[in-house]
């Protein structure tokens, strides 16, 4: 199992503009994370993990906002049964994180991403650090640059 340690490594390898922040207690929720961080809830991404057609595909997204089954079968252009949220074991083999976790890069696999565009009014994002307790605060310019993401239609995503 990856770690923060891996993530860092990954984030110095390549010369990424991203700072993991640690030990900012605990945040079992969004708003919890944005208030230890002193940043707004939709500041906040989550990388989900999700199967289209059997194969992997990540989705990054406000912490908040779900992401339907339905907005990715659309974009797809298959049926709804066709897409899974991946189970947390599939999410550790994968990316290597657990889930609850997942940065948005740096995976012991390379999948496709798909963003979703209102995240992209943001001038700097927080996401998963590489476990339950580290965050990692990243510029959106710059998780594009790294994430080369599909961004999904207005209106799609969550």
């Amino acid at each position: 199992m990856y770690t923060p340690a891996d993530l860092a490594a990954f984030i110095a390898a390549h010369g990424i503009d991203a700072q993991l922040i640690t030990d900012i207690g605990e945040t079992p929720t969004v708003p919890a994370a944005a208030a230890a961080l002193g940043v707004q809830p939709d500041q906040i991404i989550k990388t989900l993990l999700f199967y289209v057609r059997s194969e992997p595909y990540v989705v990054i997204a406000h912490g908040t906002a779900p992401v339907r089954e339905r907005v990715l079968a659309d974009h797809f252009g298959v049926g709804k049964r066709q897409i899974r949220l991946a189970r947390p074991d599939e999410v550790l083999e994968v990316t290597g994180y657990p889930a609850g976790g997942v940065p948005p890069f740096g995976h012991r696999r390379t999948v496709p991403v798909l963003i979703v565009p209102t995240l992209l009014a943001w001038e700097v994002v927080y996401g998963g650090g590489g476990d339950d307790r580290t965050m990692m605060r990243i510029p959106t310019a710059e998780l594009l640059r790294v994430t080369q993401p599909t961004v999904l239609p207005a209106g799609e995503g969550s």
